[in-house]
């Protein structure tokens, strides 16, 4: 069994900064595309950001181009979310994902279904 467990999260000013990590047991972390994803009161569970199992390729939804970066360290068993320039609308429970060899051309790495295993979420607050 794989579990996630995100952490990092908090409250900050726009325009400020965190890091979200997501540190995977039960497997190797080398195994599995992770994606981050958000979710707002009242809102569908939104696509932020995915990289692939190879790391070879990642994935940013519009709306955080250019200021979240996704990244991995299989030696630590963790994945990142870096979270640069932040808005209020970026406050939600931010949660990681996994997905078994998730990645190549088919992978929809967007959809909440290609995802097995989910941490419990970890709430970001950005003030205005």
């Amino acid at each position: 069994q794989v579990r996630l467990v995100e952490s990092g999260g908090g409250l900050v000013q726009a325009g400020g900064s965190l890091r979200l990590s997501c540190v995977v047991s039960g497997r190797p972390a080398s195994n599995y595309a992770m994606g981050w994803f958000r979710q707002a009161p009242g809102k569908e569970r939104e696509f932020v950001a995915a990289i692939s199992w190879r790391r070879e390729s990642t994935y940013y939804a519009d709306s955080v181009k250019g200021r979240f970066t996704i990244s991995r360290d299989n030696a630590r068993n963790t994945a990142y979310l870096r979270m640069d320039s932040l808005k209020p609308e970026d406050t939600a429970v931010y949660h990681c994902a996994a997905d078994y060899f998730g990645g190549g051309a088919g992978w929809h790495f967007d959809n909440k279904g290609e995802y097995e295993y989910w941490g419990q979420g970890i709430q970001v607050t950005v003030s205005s």
